[in-house]
């Protein structure tokens, strides 16, 4: 073999090394492992008294990934937000942090998610299916049981 041979055969086996090595990585990113393991628990709506109602629920991420709760959508209403507490206070917020390992609490008194304009008026007994949609875990849809207006799972 000549230099130039010689020289072309290494970078040949570098390109080979760099790229497996990349596949690799790539492949490590997209384990099971990376993806936030989301559940949800204790969804519901109280009984909505105007065209305004406020929903509830615990999402808890199993996973080694922190994810983001972005956006609720549910045939009930075209205008729905997701709203924190703070001092009393709610704004609107474009995300709620779900950590790896820990959970996302929407709760009365506290952050939760608001419908505005009601297409119809749940009744109590019934369910209102939502959609949650996240900035890494693939949509979830969950029920959210229409309770009593006065219904506060942390006091039954």
């Amino acid at each position: 073999m000549n230099r130039r041979t010689t020289h072309a055969a290494r970078s040949s086996v570098a390109a080979v090394i760099a790229l497996s090595a990349g596949l690799a990585l790539a492949g490590c990113s997209d384990s099971a492992d990376a993806k936030p393991k989301l559940q949800v628990s204790d969804a519901f709506m109280p009984v909505p008294t105007s065209d305004m109602a406020g929903g509830f629920l615990i999402v808890k991420n199993d996973g080694k990934t922190a994810d983001k709760l972005t956006k609720v959508t549910s045939e009930l209403s075209d205008n729905i937000t997701i709203h924190e507490t703070k001092n009393q206070k709610m704004r609107e917020v474009t995300s709620f942090d779900i950590p790896a390992g820990g959970e996302l609490d929407l709760e009365r008194g506290g952050n939760h998610i608001m419908f505005m304009g009601l297409k119809k008026k749940p009744q109590q007994g019934e369910k209102v299916t939502v959609e949650l949609h996240f900035e890494k875990a693939d949509p979830v849809k969950v029920d959210l049981a229409v309770k009593e207006a006065t219904y506060n799972p942390k006091h039954h």
